[in-house]
């Protein structure tokens, strides 16, 4: 059971307190995590938004897979529960919400929701929130700081990761007013996660939960605080939300511009071909596009010629997603740092972009490409070296000075100024080249397996493994299905494959999972590279327990130095933009946020003024 304390009994027991440990921050309407949020108190909406655009109408979504449960938060239904309900990429907190809301045109910073004020000491071993008056559940019920505390038990009891795994790093909430709740942590050094707390977890309705039987699936719709009510369910087919007229938060500023739509319909469908063409038809409004070949080439039917469908483009400023040929270091053919940076060079971006993708895509350099943390093409300042000095060998010399780029070739397919480097690093790493095969110190030949999932992992795989073979190196292309990749995923039974990890402007304690020493062996961490260095480690804890802009940035690229010399992936290649196609009858708003496009803020044309 969490440590509760009410508010009479603080008071009581007030005397006998050590007075500063009460000691308050100023009440503030937003929460940053370096420095202070971008937008005053009395801010009128978000930079990214129409504020007004009209209400009304629908909109049709189309997405690949299915579903079960109207459930996002228990174990049973993590991996088939309907999409939009709570933190969903795409569609946003449909029905349920969090404490406060992140603006996307920002790093990392977040303004009120339900809760209309925030304070925490300069430490931040503490949060308070104070709910927001008029905060209501879709039932006409307000939510309570009791609602607060509720989920916690509930979640720590039923739920799913991280949801249940939280309360570990609580020593204690406490109700400290009629609609104020206080967080106090024992992990004393994570700065960040008051604003997990704030922005990540779900507040859920005491009143409406059974205890006994909510780490069930279910289809029974749920009683939330947010802007839509489950208005039908087809299971594995479809869901309808519909706008709730009497939401609670829809004339807040945080609110202001989004949630238009009257109904707002997720269709389901088997795979992406069928996806498309039931956009084609018009079954669906907008689809997502991830293909450049398609997107080149698929686009020329009669709705797309004569402008009732549009083919947009957005265009972020957040770290490009990583996709990368990915080194299991735990396998000795790749703990050699130099036989990684050997086999890096042999990808040929020029000839696959060309051949394969239509030269669509764009190389991805580094860790946090394409955003103000990347430390690509920039020389390391002076609170850089101080962070990497103790760290002598962990940074070549052409990072740390802002030279190294991804290996460019002619883009013939044969480039053999690249080939004869690698050559000589594998030469200098102990291998030998004896009648066409790389021979390694052992006398085994030097041979690996690349494990793909889908046709497009496939296809790159097979251009690199050509490559490869032009130096003496073997390698087995093998397709697998999900389940078993996911399972050699999982337990890192597996030598190469191409991972991927999300970009984002605030890297913070997910990636200890990614790369910190502690989630090397951990089974089921997204450290997929096995990396276990001490300089990793440490840029991980400098990053965190930074407090001004300036410190964090130099942090994330002094780490982005470490992981590029480190060779642990190879980067592939990204989209430039994110691509859009969707009929004439949906609209959006002018300017595009940080992180892209915002389906909460489009609206239909047909919609009441």
């Amino acid at each position: 059971m969490i440590k509760t304390i009410t508010y009479s009994a603080l008071l009581t027991a007030a005397v006998s307190l050590n007075l500063t440990t009460l000691t308050r921050a100023e009440p503030s309407h937003s929460l940053a995590m370096h420095g202070t949020a971008a937008l005053p108190s009395d801010y009128a909406y978000f930079p990214y938004v129409n504020p007004d655009a009209p209400k009304g109408g629908q909109v049709r979504y189309g997405v690949v897979g299915t579903f079960d449960s109207l459930n996002p938060f228990v174990l049973k239904s993590m991996r088939t529960t309907a999409r939009g309900l709570f933190m969903d990429g795409d569609f946003g907190n449909l029905v349920f919400e969090s404490l406060m809301q992140r603006s996307r045109d920002e790093a990392f910073a977040l303004y009120g929701l339900l809760a209309e004020k925030v304070e925490t000491d300069e430490e931040r071993h503490w949060v308070e929130f104070t709910l927001n008056p008029q905060a209501k559940w879709s039932d006409g019920q307000p939510v309570t700081v009791e609602d607060v505390i509720f989920t916690y038990e509930v979640l720590t009891e039923k739920g799913r990761p991280p949801y249940s795994s939280r309360m570990s790093r609580i020593e204690k909430i406490e109700k400290t007013g009629e609609r104020k709740v206080r967080f106090t942590f024992n992990d004393k050094s994570d700065r960040e996660f008051p604003l997990l707390i704030a922005s990540t977890m779900p507040v859920l309705p005491k009143h409406a939960i059974e205890m006994d039987s909510f780490g069930n699936a279910s289809l029974k719709a749920p009683v939330g605080s947010g802007p839509y009510k489950v208005a039908h369910v087809s299971p594995g087919q479809s869901i309808i939300y519909e706008r709730d007229t009497n939401y609670w938060a829809k004339d807040l500023p945080v609110k202001r511009g989004f949630d238009n739509f009257d109904k707002i319909s997720i269709e389901y469908f088997r795979n992406e071909t069928a996806l498309f063409e039931a956009f084609k038809k018009g079954v669906v409004d907008v689809f997502l596009e991830g293909n450049p070949t398609r997107w080149q080439t698929s686009y020329n039917f009669p709705a797309v010629n004569d402008g009732r469908i549009i083919k947009a483009g957005f265009t972020r400023g957040i770290p490009v997603n990583l996709l990368g040929f990915t080194f299991n270091t735990r396998r000795e053919i790749f703990a050699d740092p130099q036989v990684r940076h050997a086999l890096s060079l042999l990808f040929d971006f020029e000839w696959a972009n060309r051949s394969l993708f239509s030269d669509q895509y764009r190389r991805t350099e580094g860790y946090w490409f394409g955003s103000s943390l990347s430390a690509v093409g920039v020389k390391a300042d002076e609170r850089e070296r101080a962070l990497l000095a103790p760290f002598k060998n962990a940074v070549r010399s052409d990072v740390m000075e802002g030279k190294w780029h991804a290996s460019r070739t002619d883009g013939s397919g044969h480039d053999r100024k690249l080939v004869r480097e690698a050559m000589r690093l594998l030469k200098k790493a102990g291998y030998r080249f004896e009648k066409g095969k790389a021979i390694g110190k052992d006398g085994k030949p030097f041979e690996f397996e690349i494990m793909t999932r889908s046709v497009d992992e496939e296809k790159v795989s097979l251009a690199f493994k050509r490559n490869l073979e032009r130096l003496g190196i073997q390698v087995v292309v093998r397709t697998v299905d999900d389940a078993q990749y996911q399972h050699r995923m999982q337990t890192f039974d597996y030598d190469m494959l191409l991972g991927a990890l999300t970009g984002t402007l605030a890297p913070g304690n997910e990636q200890w999972n990614r790369w910190g020493s502690a989630s090397r062996d951990a089974q089921g961490s997204f450290n997929y590279a096995g990396a276990a260095d001490p300089a990793i480690d440490a840029m991980i804890e400098a990053m965190l327990a930074a407090r001004e802009q300036e410190d964090f940035v130099s942090a994330v690229r002094a780490m982005d130095r470490v992981l590029i010399s480190g060779d642990y992936y190879i980067p592939l290649y990204h989209l430039p933009q994110q691509w859009v196609a969707h009929w004439g009858r949906v609209k959006y708003p002018e300017k595009t946020s940080l992180f892209g496009y915002q389906l909460p803020a489009w609206w239909a044309e047909d919609a009441q003024k």
